[in-house]
């Protein structure tokens, strides 16, 4: 077997088990030197379905080489190494190890060939990543968060096992290809996509546990767990109209739970949730244009989502706090990470020249092209929405505002060089599309940088941000302050949590009432024993002999009358 007949995932997640072997330097050259040595992997690949297993009866595809697993995977291979250049000052092996075992998993799932394989990765996606959790700074909330994370994406994995084996009962295959609603099993496997899609009501575990995190490992869960569902939904459900108000949804609410937000990883998280609604709407418009748009903006959100959280963990590491009511002034500890922050913020909101104005622009115009007139405008709203929260809260909370006093280091320089290839490739996809674009699933024919899309984005650019100096301006804009905003999670973690114990309570009552009738039944019966198993009680006092006689005769008649009623 060769190397480009085994799964790239294979290659980080058997190289991760000798990170813990290895020390300091040698530890720190090897965490870069196996992202590069994956790099090359992907470029030895060709297209096909290698890695052929036979299992009970099935084939198992464990490498399906094409477009689509192709462009995941090469983002994938680079968010790795930048994640792990991230985290080289981080002295314990712990989180390099599940962070590389995580991405292996994901990068494995994505050229799964098979709905089992599948499952395998996507389990194994689940149980790493939420080491990164529980590695976060406050151990009681990050263990909490990180059981709550690992009770949401277990649920989603045994979902997909069971829609798995109904197709397979139903059709006799377990091939991962297009699959819809209306396919045995496909409700199943749609919900299980959108449990790690996060979609609405669904999405509470994304903003619970990765702001609970550490820095590194915020960076590590921002890139695989949320865009291997991106990837999984389009290469089942492309088409599936019910995707469009799904992620119209996802794209819109999250803006009003940032803009209140004090802790800015959580704000970012809620950012995330509304990026991750417009790749949704592109997979459910279906067409060419809209799934190149999902796969070139899930492509480069990876690249400023990760950027953001890298600076917002640089921040973290350096000051201790991510809330917006603490930071202020920090441009002038950190330089470095302002700019790269403000880089991140200008390509999440699609700023002309960055890269999230080459990939969004995509999915909005295919939402305008098939008459989505709605939809189109939700999108608008929403982009508006992202700028103000992420391109102009995020950076000017954290490093302008009001001065905070606080006064520290720049961040380490493996975290600068990380933050600065994420910012190249943001500035360089943004300037020059077409290599992003000739990896993508389709044929690409269309032209970002018309006068009528710059124009237009500029002006929703100046709107958003008129509206946002108007606020502060006016002190209408809401403060930053410490509190707790409530969220459907409120409906389990606090309503769901007081049904139990209440439930628990009436069970506790019910049995306690129950057990003290049957212990006085039970008390009286054997009074009642008692009482005829004394000298006089009838069980135990003499019978004369005409009355058994009498009952005898009684007995006999009795047979003899069934006997002549037959």
């Amino acid at each position: 077997m060769t190397i480009a007949e085994i799964s790239p995932g294979l290659t980080l997640i058997a190289g991760s088990l000798l990170i813990p072997l290895l020390p300091g330097r040698l530890r720190s050259a090897y965490l870069v030197l196996l992202p590069l040595l994956g790099l090359f992997h992907l470029s030895q690949l060709t297209a096909g379905d290698f890695g052929v297993v036979q299992f009970i009866g099935q084939q198992l595809v464990t490498l399906r080489v094409d477009r689509w697993s192709m462009v995941f995977g090469w983002i994938f291979m680079i968010a790795t190494l930048i994640s792990a250049i991230y985290a080289l000052h981080v002295r314990s092996p712990l989180q390099a190890t599940a962070g590389f075992l995580y991405a292996g998993s994901a990068i494995g799932a994505v050229f799964a060939g098979d709905l089992m394989t599948l499952f395998v990765y996507w389990e194994l996606t689940a149980i790493t990543s939420v080491f990164l959790v529980w590695a976060g700074g406050n151990r009681q909330t990050a263990f909490k968060a990180g059981m709550r994370y690992l009770i949401m994406q277990i649920a989603s994995g045994m979902l997909l096992f069971f829609g798995a084996l109904i197709q397979w009962n139903a059709t006799g295959s377990l091939a991962f290809n297009h699959i819809g609603l209306d396919a045995p099993g496909g409700w199943l496997i749609f919900l299980a996509f959108g449990i790690k899609c996060a979609f609405p009501f669904l999405h509470n575990w994304l903003q619970d546990a990765y702001p609970e995190a550490s820095e590194v490992g915020t960076v590590f869960l921002s890139a695989f767990t949320t865009k291997l569902a991106v990837y999984a939904l389009a290469r089942g459900f492309a088409g599936t109209e019910l995707l469009i108000p799904i992620g119209a949804l996802m794209t819109a609410f999250p803006i009003f739970y940032a803009v209140i937000e004090n802790d800015l990883r959580k704000v970012l998280a809620y950012s995330l949730n509304n990026q991750l609604g417009f790749m949704v709407v592109g997979i459910g418009i279906g067409t060419e244009l809209a799934l190149n748009g999902t796969a070139a903006h899930a492509f480069t959100h990876i690249l400023y989502k990760a950027l953001l959280f890298m600076s917002m963990g640089a921040v973290l590491y350096r000051v201790g706090t991510v809330k917006g009511s603490e930071l202020g002034g920090l441009y002038k500890s950190m330089p470095l990470t302002t700019v790269f922050c403000i880089i991140g913020a200008a390509s999440i909101s699609g700023v002309p020249l960055f890269s999230g104005f080459v990939s969004k622009s995509m999915i909005v115009s295919a939402a305008g092209y098939e008459a989505y007139v709605f939809t189109w405008a939700v999108l608008l709203f929403a982009s508006a929405g992202v700028f103000h929260h992420s391109g102009i809260k995020i950076p000017y909370f954290a490093f302008f505002a009001h001065d905070s006093g606080k006064r520290c280091k720049e961040a380490p320089m493996n975290m600068l060089v990380a933050m600065g290839i994420a910012a190249f490739l943001c500035i360089g996809i943004g300037v020059m599309p077409g290599p992003l674009y000739a990896l993508l699933p389709y044929p690409v024919d269309y032209a970002p940088y018309t006068a009528s899309h710059v124009l237009a984005q500029l002006q929703l650019l100046m709107f958003s941000a008129l509206a946002f100096s108007v606020l502060m301006w006016t002190r209408i804009y809401p403060p930053e302050l410490r509190s707790v905003n409530l969220d459907f999670d409120w409906a389990y973690r606090v309503a769901g949590m007081e049904a139990v114990k209440s439930f628990r309570l009436a069970l506790t009552e019910t049995r306690a009432g129950l057990g003290e009738a049957i212990k006085a039944r039970r008390l009286a019966i054997a009074d009642i024993l008692v009482r005829h198993r004394r000298p006089e009680g009838m069980l135990m006092r003499s019978w004369p002999t005409g009355s058994m006689a009498l009952w005898v005769m009684v007995m006999l008649l009795a047979n003899l009358a069934l006997y002549y009623l037959k």
